[in-house]
């Protein structure tokens, strides 16, 4: 039997910030279905709600040499839904408040990668292959290779890097090399571990890990370009016979609008009346006038320019002017969040203003809206199309990463597609096909098949998981 041990910063649904947590909660059970033996390692945040940590078992414990220090590593396990969860212990680096954000990210992160390997000891799981994710993890294959490179027990492992988002690196300061990571000063080179005068915890995972995957095959590609490298574009590019995209997939179980406890009523294809009821009873709760007949559009995401917020920022008066609603949910850059105010100020029945984070209203705006948009300046994989399109909400979005590979624009002379997209970047480019998609809400024959055919599509981690196993197999 195949033998994974997946490693990332948080995971679904002990800790969750963003998509990473959502890949390492709902990838591993696809792989075991698929007869691979995975588990799974993060932190022990303070953070984690008290009924998980309370199903947590001690384990065993060793220490983790960062410089001139010895610091402690508990190791914890639970079994979540058949899948066994690591959690590495240390209330110096992980009894915070929040998960991200400190100043000494570098040596929090540089003691989680190197307690990842020492707690191979205390686990007593040999895997064939250590699947890592994002920055956070990235030095877990350098530090295998350069510092335990004469153990035959490492030496069998292999290492697959996915990365989630290339705009974060986790760039420090070249002291943290010797002072944390314990690496001679011989590997800080150009085609090894130095990124412009400093370490790249980042570059460090695509050097040294075996193959490098991205979360669709649209942001491989971009990936290789200057525009989107972020200054690794060279490196991606002379490792691109190893560098694969999969697309992310969607937890069926968690976004299921048949079983889904947060909406207001359940519906499925075969029950679609029920949908409108959710968009009945989300203009009530957000003091909407209830028109069955104007077309909800909804944005739920972080306020920040990266998410395509400053294209609504020049067009927003238009859109108001539109014979539609908008809902907005999400905080970020205090601009944006005072704009969404002030318009829902000056235009109360027709923009609904939200400046939070809540999960259960994320359900009901998914269920009960018509559209959703998704302007991304870039989008790795994106995670808010696949729940539109599985809630029957047809997605408004930009062809970049994974928005282009799974949002095909609507044809109507071909009858294709199964949402409505932009290419260039440009407020009124996204404007015109705001209004276009609003037009065709108009002819309930077209919209009524937009929406079967979204909900039809599979996005689940089923494909995924088998295009995993497969470079994994490659590997052993």
């Amino acid at each position: 039997m195949l033998k994974v041990l997946l490693a990332a910063s948080e995971a679904a649904p002990f800790i969750k910030t963003g998509g990473l947590a959502d890949v390492a909660g709902s990838l591993p059970k696809e792989l075991l279905k698929k007869g691979a033996d995975v588990r799974v390692i993060i932190p022990k945040y303070s953070a984690i709600p008290d009924k998980y940590k309370d199903s947590m078992k001690y384990i065993g414990y060793t220490f983790v040499k960062l410089g001139w220090r010895n610091q402690y590593c508990g190791v914890f396990e639970c079994v979540h839904e058949g899948i066994t969860f690591y959690f590495i212990d240390n209330e110096y680096y992980f009894n915070r408040e929040k998960i991200y954000g400190h100043y000494d990210e570098a040596e929090m992160f540089g003691f989680f990668c190197k307690a990842v390997l020492e707690s191979l000891q205390v686990t007593g799981f040999q895997p064939d292959i250590i699947h890592c994710n994002d920055w956070h993890t990235g030095y877990i294959p350098a530090l295998a290779r350069i510092n335990h490179g004469w153990d035959k027990y490492f030496n069998k492992i292999k290492f697959v890097y996915t990365i989630h988002n290339l705009q974060y690196q986790g760039i420090f300061p070249s002291g943290v090399l010797g002072e944390i990571l314990d690496i001679g000063y011989e590997n800080f080179t150009a085609d090894k571990l130095e990124f412009k005068g400093n370490v790249n915890f980042m570059k460090a995972g695509i050097v040294y890990s075996d193959l490098i995957t991205t979360v669709s095959p649209s942001y491989a590609e971009e990936v290789k370009m200057h525009h989107y490298g972020e200054g690794l574009e060279g490196l991606l590019n002379a490792r691109k016979d190893d560098l694969h995209g999969i697309l992310n997939g969607l937890d069926y179980d968690e976004y299921n609008p048949e079983t889904d406890r947060y909406i207001y009523k359940n519906y499925n294809i075969d029950n679609f009346k029920n949908k409108a009821f959710n968009k009945r009873s989300l203009q009530n709760e957000l003091g909407l006038p209830v028109k069955a007949d104007v077309p909800v559009m909804s944005l739920i995401s972080r306020l920040v320019p990266q998410k395509g917020i400053e294209l609504l920022e020049h067009v927003i008066e238009e859109i108001a002017a539109m014979d539609m609603q908008f809902i907005i949910l999400g905080t970020g850059d205090s601009k944006y969040e005072e704009l969404f105010r002030h318009m829902e100020w000056k235009y109360p029945e027709k923009i609904s203003a939200n400046m939070m984070f809540n999960n259960q209203l994320s359900h009901r705006i998914y269920a009960g809206s018509d559209m959703f948009l998704m302007p991304s300046k870039f989008e790795p994989c994106g995670l808010s199309q696949l729940i539109s399109l599985r809630y029957g909400t047809i997605p408004i979005v930009r062809e970049t990463g994974g928005l282009k590979d799974t949002v095909k624009p609507f044809n109507d002379l071909t009858n294709e597609g199964n949402g409505f997209s932009f290419a260039n970047y440009n407020a009124h480019d996204m404007l015109y096909t705001i209004q276009r998609a609003e037009r065709f809400f108009q002819d309930k024959k077209i919209w009524h098949m937009l929406v079967k055919r979204s909900m039809e599509m599979d996005n689940s981690w089923g494909k995924s998981a088998e295009k995993y196993m497969e470079l994994y197999e490659k590997l052993v």
